[in-house]
């Protein structure tokens, strides 16, 4: 359980709020933000979609099972810090390696709890999402408005470079057992694997998991990879994942995505759906506080069918800067905001959502399927 040492948490527009520290002590910065979700807060936090973001649980209580070794999305915490009501002073789960906030301290992250999370929803739904500090030991409040005034905003900020893979690398776990009674799923039987090119922006681990299920050989590379080093592996499908940041900052990977469309099947998820945008020719902008959770509800414009989706993105596409071509596949029905796209004459689609989930319903794994499939007819 955290100590009783006051700390607070300053927005960009002045407001603060007061709390208790948690985790590391010091200062932690970034966008404030808030996700839904009622669980899966290791994995939210070792998403590196998280960088440069201050995660807000809306869930009054956190911790309560602890954290593990199986859970995590990537190879650290990447969230810039946690902002929570309460923390369970009881971990119970036979996985747990260790509580919430040891976890919280191994990693750095500097935390709050004690927070009125409901108010601080509010006022962002509200102001929207901005920059902000958590200070502790908590300075006075003159001196905490004037460090949070200083605290850069997400527009314009390429934050892929601070999280892509440094080489190429290949991955070879596939998903695993729902429950430690069940045997692992069977991989896909493929005499060769589908050779894959996954584009690292910030790729979750589940992600590449549920590829190499589907038979996929997935190499993995650096978001700075050409087109040329790219199409040097020979490969029969290209995966754009997800990430952090303006999809407009992204230094240079429009321009290369675009000299590959047409050529071979090509997939995105989330910040890869916007970067996928980007290269047909749309046009992406700032949602005023974004979505993120395990409960948004996204109409399949095809089948009319409703999934119940993962999301975490701040950014969206602007429907009518799509070219003629490319279509909308889907459609977030909490605000009307693209969900998914598709040319099929370039042989590409996206969504704007995480069908890996992790943590999140299963509605969506299916999307992985017409992937594989494209690769297939052209063999």
């Amino acid at each position: 359980m955290s100590t009783q040492e006051r700390a607070v948490l300053v927005l960009a527009d002045g407001t603060i709020f007061e709390g208790l520290a948690l985790g590391a002590r010091g200062q932690g910065s970034g966008e404030v933000v808030f996700n839904t979700s009622m669980t899966g807060y290791q994995e939210i936090l070792t998403d590196p979609s998280y960088a440069g973001q201050m995660v807000t649980m809306t869930y009054p209580e956190q911790g309560n099972y602890g954290v593990n070794l199986d859970d995590p999305e990537s190879r650290r915490v990447f969230a810039a810090s946690l902002i929570v009501r309460s923390v369970s002073p009881v971990v119970s789960n036979f996985r747990s390696t260790q509580c919430l906030e040891s976890y919280l301290v191994d990693h750095g992250v500097v935390g709050i709890t004690d927070v009125d999370t409901r108010a601080l929803v509010r006022h962002i739904r509200t102001a929207g999402a901005q920059p902000g500090c958590i200070l502790s030991p908590a300075p006075s409040d003159e001196e905490a408005r004037r460090i949070a005034a200083d605290v850069p905003g997400l527009v314009g900020r390429d934050l892929v470079a601070d999280v892509t893979t440094p080489g190429a690398y290949c991955w070879f776990e596939g998903l695993r057992p729902l429950h430690v009674d069940e045997p692992a799923p069977l991989k896909a039987e493929v005499e060769t694997p589908y050779r894959v090119i996954a584009y690292d922006f910030g790729v979750k681990n589940n992600i590449l998991r549920h590829l190499v299920q589907r038979g996929c050989e997935v190499i993995v590379v650096p978001a700075s990879t050409t087109a040329e080093e790219v199409m040097s592996y020979k490969p029969e499908g290209l995966f754009l994942s997800n990430g952090p940041g303006d999809p407009d900052a992204v230094a240079g990977i429009k321009d290369e995505l675009s000299a590959m469309l047409g050529k071979l099947p090509v997939f995105g998820i989330c910040l890869g759906h916007q970067i996928l945008s980007l290269a047909l020719g749309g046009e992406t902008y700032k949602l005023k506080f974004g979505h993120r959770g395990a409960n948004h509800p996204v109409r399949h414009v095809d089948t009319g069918t409703v999934e119940i989706t993962s999301q975490n993105h701040g950014f969206a596409v602007n429907p009518g800067s799509l070219p003629d071509g490319a279509r909308v596949t889907h459609w977030n029905l909490n605000d009307e905001t693209v969900a998914g796209v598709a040319s099929e004459d370039l042989l590409c689609y996206s969504v704007q959502y995480h069908p890996e989930a992790s943590p999140g319903p299963h509605d969506a794994h299916y999307l992985f399927d017409p992937f594989i499939e494209m690769m297939a007819e052209r063999r």
